[in-house]
């Protein structure tokens, strides 16, 4: 029989339904780890500030827990157990191979996105040298949706709703007074890929709603194309709804956000630390060039804990996913995060799988070429049958004109 104890921890930014893939290994383990004949779970501890708490042995009693409160962990916005943005260095892996033997921790779960993944790997792949059975499943985060192998990360569905009732909502704002205010720009979380802001286009009722442009990572920035798309906008409309992703960059590779500073992965940090966000770079040169007044809106991490915004879809699959993660590692998978496969899209429907560890960390799934429109700054209709499923039904407001 595999015995021992079961630790879990959150890293990176949160989601609004990360609480929920915490609660889905929680459960799982307190129900399947019981239960099963060859594969046993006695205590299901927790990482208080994930891999970084975890090294200064700040680990917390789960299962003592009482039902009802890990029950409403499901509808409980960030990081729960606390999270960090450790990388490990080579130093660190045999203080935690002494900690996990010490504990005798022999299943090892980890909630978050690429950097979270290549600390599994990492974790499960020095004790599997050193002859300590380890077993390490990756459950999805991230708001970004930029994970390799699944179809969707839990928490993007959320902030994708987020996005697109935001920029709705901020279109009618600005549609009905732009003739005080030409423009206004929405500014989405998301370093490397453009699934947030493409999530915007799920907004647009009409021709002249809001979006008319949508600026992904994907596409390098040209000034001029996107002057002249502005100002074809505000010819047909009057005003001009935009929406950026943080991390659009020239054709040159350097940011449009006026600064940047860098994570201990080396993840760009756009605009942080006092910088200028590329919301206010394009708000300036369209003023300069126009002389027009407007908006920006950079809402930062909101996107990542809007509890109010979650769709009931996302909550279920964030659980689905923890749990799916206990299941596999009863049957003694290791070395591997739990991903969602679209079977179809009418109507949606999706199974779950496994990519190894190594693939995730090392990968990117940035939006496809046809995902993008190829003649104009905005998403095709391929990618809003993609985005249409998680984002949900939209409300619809009343117009008098």
């Amino acid at each position: 029989m595999f015995r021992g104890n079961a630790i879990i921890g959150q890293s990176g930014g949160p989601t609004s339904v990360i609480n929920a893939s915490l609660c889905g290994v929680i459960q799982g383990c307190l129900e399947l780890g019981k239960s099963n004949e060859e594969s046993q779970i006695d205590r299901v501890l927790g990482m208080q500030h994930g891999i970084e708490g975890f090294m200064q042995e700040k680990i917390i009693d789960l299962g003592s827990r009482p039902k009802e409160l890990i029950e409403n962990l499901k509808k409980a916005p960030a990081s729960a157990l606390g999270s960090c943005r450790h990388k490990m260095q080579q130093e660190d892996f045999a203080p935690v191979l002494d900690l996990l033997r010490k504990n005798n921790i022999r299943y090892y779960f980890l909630i978050g996105g690429n950097d979270t993944m290549d600390t599994i790997h990492r974790v499960e792949e020095y004790c599997r040298q050193q002859g300590y059975e380890l077993r390490g499943i990756g459950v999805p985060k991230t708001v970004d949706n930029d994970l390799f192998a699944t179809d969707h990360t839990p928490g993007f569905p959320s902030a994708a709703r987020y996005v697109a009732l935001s920029v709705l909502q901020a279109g009618i704002l600005a549609r009905d007074m732009k003739k005080v205010d030409q423009y206004v720009i929405f500014q989405t979380v998301g370093r490397s890929a453009g699934w947030l802001p493409a999530a915007a286009a799920c907004a647009k009722t009409s021709e002249d709603s809001a979006p008319h442009i949508i600026l992904v990572p994907e596409r390098p920035f040209v000034r001029e194309q996107f002057l002249k798309e502005v100002k074809e906008a505000y010819d047909k409309y009057g005003w001009v709804s935009i929406v950026c992703g943080e991390g659009v960059c020239y054709p040159d590779g350097s940011p449009v956000s006026a600064s940047q500073t860098s994570d201990k992965f080396k993840n760009k940090e756009f605009g942080a630390m006092g910088g200028t966000s590329a919301a206010m770079v394009l708000h300036q040169m369209i003023h300069q060039e126009f002389g027009w007044r407007g908006e920006f809106q950079v809402t930062e991490s909101l996107q990542m804990s809007a509890a109010d915004r979650t769709t009931e879809r996302d909550v279920t699959e964030a659980w689905q996913c923890g749990h799916r993660a206990v299941e596999l590692a009863i049957e003694g998978k290791s070395g591997v995060m739990v991903t969602m496969e679209r079977v179809s899209n009418h109507p949606y429907e999706i199974t779950f799988g496994t990519a190894p560890l190594s693939e995730v960390a090392n990968g990117e799934k940035p939006m496809p070429d046809d995902f993008i429109c190829p003649d104009r700054l905005y998403v095709t209709d391929k990618c809003l049958e993609y985005l249409r499923p998680l984002v949900g039904d939209l409300p619809q407001y009343a117009r008098l004109f």
